[in-house]
C-alpha cells in the first residue's frame, strides 16, 4: 500500500481492465467507505488523478476516488482511437463506478472532466447522487460559439507550426481573453511564449491531449439538458471567481441558465483546487475544498 498525501489515509492504486482500455485508479481511504457516506469521485480531462493529489487530502475523512481518463496517464486504450470523447468517457466511468461496487457516488469533475460527468449522468443518472461540474469548456453553448471555435483552431494550428510553447501561449490568451471573442482578439500577432515564461522552441511532439484538437469532442459537446433537468442527481455548476469574464466562465454560467440555476462561485481560478504538484498553476486549494464540503453537506439537509 502506498501512502496518501495524509498519514491517515492510505491510498492504493489499481486497474479495471475492459475490451477497450485499461483504467487506472487511485482509491484513497477504506472501501467500503468507514461511515456510509457515498465515494466522492474527483474526475478531470485531460488532467489525470495526479491534478487530484492536494484537493484529496483535505478530505481524509472521506473515501475519495481518482483516475486517469482512457489514454491519459497511466491508462492505456486499445480501440485504436486518439480522440477524447464525452460519451466514450463517461462509458468508462459507469464501468468504474459498478467495478468498485459502491455507487451511487458523489463527484467533483473539473473542466473537460466536468463535460464528462454530464454526459454520465445524462446517460447513468442512477451512477451519481451530487455532481459539482466546475467550468466545463462548452463552448457550443456560447452566443459567439463560432468564433470560440476559430480561436480553438487557432491553438491547434499554432502547436501544429511551431509546438508546444507555441501552442500553450496561445492556449492561455485565448483561456484568459474577457469576453465574446471579435475583431481584436484575432488581430493580435502571434503569441509569445516567452511572455507567459516558457521557452520557445519546438520540443517536436505534435500529440498532447489538449493542445492537438484530441480533446475537441468535450469542447464541441452539448449537454442533454433534458435528460440532466429529469435525472435525480443533484447537479451544481461551478464557476471560480478569478474566472470572471473568461470563456470557461461564460461556458459555466450558460449551463447553469440551461438547468435553470446560477453558477456557484469557488475559491479561485480555473485550477482552484490544484496544489504546488502542478508547478505554477496552483491555485487556493484548501479555500477551494472548504467551498466543496460545503456544497456537499448541503445535500444532507434536502
Amino acid at each position: 500500500m502506498k501512502k496518501g498525501t495524509s498519514e491517515a489515509v492510505t491510498k492504493t492504486t489499481h486497474t479495471l481492465q475492459t475490451p477497450e482500455t485499461d483504467i487506472v485508479y487511485d482509491v484513497h481511504g477504506p472501501l467500503p467507505t468507514a461511515d456510509g457516506r457515498p465515494m466522492l469521485l474527483m474526475i478531470g480531462q485531460p488532467m489525470d488523478a495526479s491534478g487530484f493529489q492536494t484537493l484529496a487530502s483535505h478530505f481524509p475523512d472521506r473515501t475519495v476516488v481518482t483516475y486517469d481518463p482512457r489514454g491519459l496517464g497511466r491508462s492505456n486504450r486499445k480501440d485504436g482511437r486518439v480522440e477524447n470523447a464525452p460519451n466514450l468517457q463517461a462509458r468508462d466511468l459507469h464501468a468504474l463506478i459498478e467495478a468498485l461496487g459502491a455507487g451511487p457516488v458523489e463527484m467533483f469533475a473539473s473542466s473537460g472532466g466536468a463535460v464528462t460527468a454530464l454526459a454520465l449522468v445524462a446517460a447513468y443518472p442512477r451512477d451519481v447522487t451530487t455532481l459539482v461540474a466546475h467550468e466545463p469548456p462548452l463552448l457550443a453553448l456560447l452566443p459567439d460559439a463560432k468564433e470560440a471555435d476559430r480561436a480553438e483552431d487557432g491553438v491547434r494550428n499554432a502547436y501544429e507550426a511551431n509546438g508546444r510553447w507555441a501552442g500553450m501561449a496561445t492556449f492561455i490568451r485565448m483561456t484568459s481573453w474577457q469576453g465574446e471573442f471579435n475583431d481584436k482578439y484575432f488581430a493580435q500577432p502571434p503569441a509569445d511564449p516567452t511572455q507567459f515564461g516558457m521557452p520557445a522552441d519546438d520540443d517536436g511532439s505534435r500529440d498532447d491531449p489538449l493542445l492537438s484538437g484530441r480533446s475537441r469532442p468535450i469542447t464541441a459537446y452539448r449537454p442533454d439538458f433534458k435528460a440532466l433537468s429529469g435525472a435525480a442527481t443533484r447537479i451544481v455548476i461551478a464557476v471560480g471567481e478569478e474566472s470572471q469574464g473568461t470563456v470557461t466562465w461564460r461556458t459555466s454560467l450558460a449551463a447553469a441558465e440551461l438547468l435553470g440555476q446560477q453558477a456557484t462561485v469557488f475559491p479561485s481560478h480555473h485550477g482552484g483546487f490544484v496544489g504546488p504538484e502542478m508547478g505554477g498553476y496552483a491555485g487556493k486549494p484548501e479555500e477551494f475544498a472548504r467551498k466543496l464540503r460545503e456544497v456537499l453537506d448541503s445535500n444532507k439537509a434536502r
